[in-house]
């Protein structure tokens, strides 16, 4: 199979770093994007070229439009035609309808769902003729089953959602479109968020995901069938069942 040569948003922890390392552990070449966590980055692009692989790291604000044009491009100059396009970066904030600005709506929508959406169609317009391609986009289970709480991150995944199933059928047959929709995968970072069991309370498998479960399912879309497009995997112990 021919290597895969795959950029990565928000590859510089957490979430992102794991599927750069599963790429490469998979036999990818991974460019990794970040915005502040430089040092995390480059961690894992060294960790990425032990495994004999080739990294790169590269800084990009994805909330400006002007930055977008050229990290296609640039990831390109290092690795050579990318043949994957994961987008993972996301703003993850607990606003609701009435704490959430103007400005927080538009920085959330530019984020999570403007940001994919140029960066996959400047993967597909410089896709090598008769290459294949895919584009994975990393959502929550909060996509499908919307609430009430992280109004604009809930809508903006909901909108990516529908917009996986659109390209997946705009840029067939050479490029599949598919999403790896998350649950209780990572507690927050944050030292003073929500770390509440309650929250695995009502899942019909009430725990916490393992990274090996998350990767493994990534692995799949990334290297597996290409018979399958428009598909939306769930990770979540059937969250949004429920």
């Amino acid at each position: 199979m021919q290597v895969q040569n795959v950029l990565i948003t928000g590859a510089g922890r957490r979430i992102g770093r794991e599927l750069a390392l599963a790429a490469a552990q998979a036999g990818a070449n991974v460019a990794l994007h970040y915005y502040t966590s430089a040092e995390g980055a480059e961690q894992t692009a060294q960790e990425i070229r032990s495994l004999g692989r080739e990294a790169t790291t590269l800084c990009a604000d994805l909330t400006q439009t002007r930055e977008l044009s050229n990290l296609i491009k640039q990831a390109e100059r290092e690795l050579g035609p990318l043949t994957a396009l994961v987008n993972n970066a996301a703003i993850f904030e607990p606003l609701d309808w009435e704490s959430t600005t103007l400005s927080e709506w538009e920085r959330h929508l530019r984020l999570n769902l403007t940001a994919p959406f140029l960066l996959s169609q400047a993967f597909a317009r410089r896709l090598t003729p008769g290459a294949s391609g895919r584009i994975i986009n990393i959502l929550d289970w909060r996509a499908l089953r919307p609430g009430a709480d992280y109004l604009p991150y809930t809508i903006s995944k909901a909108a990516l959602a529908a917009l996986t199933r659109s390209l997946a059928q705009a840029l067939a047959p050479h490029i599949t479109v598919n999403g790896l929709a998350l649950g209780a995968i990572l507690p927050p970072a944050e030292p003073n968020a929500n770390k509440n069991p309650s929250v695995l309370a009502n899942l019909p498998i009430p725990r916490w995901a393992s990274m090996d479960e998350v990767t493994a399912a990534f692995v799949f879309l990334l290297c597996g069938p290409t018979y399958i497009t428009g598909e939306i995997l769930h990770v979540d112990g059937g969250r949004h069942l429920v």
